[in-house]
Order: C-alpha cells, then sequence, then structure tokens
C-alpha cells in the first residue's frame, strides 16, 4: 500500500487525482512523516525544475543567423516547394474528381477550362490560408495560456 502511495505523490502534487485518490494519499501522509518528507522533497525538486531554463545563445549571434542570406534563401525556397507540392497534390485530387467532365465531349470547352481555372484558384487559395493560419499561429502569444 505504502509504494502505491508513493507511485501518487507527484500526481497529488500536480493536482491530478481522482477525489478517492486524493483522499488515500492525504490519509496516508497524516500517518506516515517518512512520506511527508518525501512529498515535501518532490515540492523543493518541482520547484527548481520550474525554474530551469534552457541557455539561450547571445542576441547578436540570433541577429547574424536572421540577417544571413542563406537561412532567408532556404527558408524562402522550403515555402515556395512547400506550397508547390500542396497545390500540385490538391490539384490532381480535383482533377480526379472532375475527371468525368473533362473526358465528356458533350461538355464545352469553356465550361471545363472555367472549372479548371477556378479549381485552381481554390487550390491556391487554400494553401495560401494555411500558410497564413500557420503564420499566425507561430506568432500567437498566448498559444501556450490555456482557454
Amino acid at each position: 500500500m505504502r509504494n502505491e502511495i508513493r507511485e501518487l505523490l507527484v500526481g497529488y502534487l500536480d493536482g491530478e487525482l481522482s477525489d478517492e485518490e486524493r483522499t488515500a494519499v492525504e490519509a496516508a501522509l497524516a500517518e506516515d512523516p517518512d512520506l511527508r518528507a518525501e512529498l515535501e522533497e518532490f515540492r523543493k525538486l518541482k520547484e527548481v525544475t520550474g525554474m530551469a531554463q534552457y541557455a539561450d545563445l547571445p542576441p547578436q549571434v540570433w541577429e547574424q543567423y536572421w540577417e544571413s542570406l542563406y537561412r532567408k534563401l532556404e527558408r524562402g525556397a522550403g515555402w515556395i516547394f512547400l506550397s508547390l507540392g500542396a497545390i500540385v497534390l490538391l490539384g490532381f485530387g480535383l482533377y480526379e474528381a472532375f475527371r468525368g467532365m473533362y473526358y465528356d465531349p458533350l461538355i464545352p470547352l469553356w465550361v471545363k477550362v472555367g472549372v479548371s481555372v477556378g479549381a485552381a484558384g481554390v487550390v491556391i487559395l487554400l494553401v495560401s490560408y494555411g500558410r497564413e493560419r500557420y503564420f499566425a499561429f507561430t506568432r500567437d502569444r498566448y498559444r501556450r495560456v490555456l482557454r
């Protein structure tokens, strides 16, 4: 039983236990000073690890990185290829969806061209919207805050 309670201590500290488990842990803590000492050690450990941060590079290094031509070309080329790939795949999907229309000789050419151009516009707008949402998501200062 004591080992089971010891396994629940971190969950108790984080407030992740059910009411039943929390009551059992509190009863065991009231009876056992060793468990209280262990809980206090976990509290200290949580406090220390909560304050720990990775050492970041100096701002001058980041400025140099962000200003480099290679980084700008690399990021730009990556977005261009990702966008083109998405456009090609979505375009192929729409072509497959409308394939019957393209092979039907009774449908006028202007309708086929209109549908194709409209579908291409939809695909490009979808890719553009996806990029815009990704851009906004990565710059949202409150995305880690629970809503």
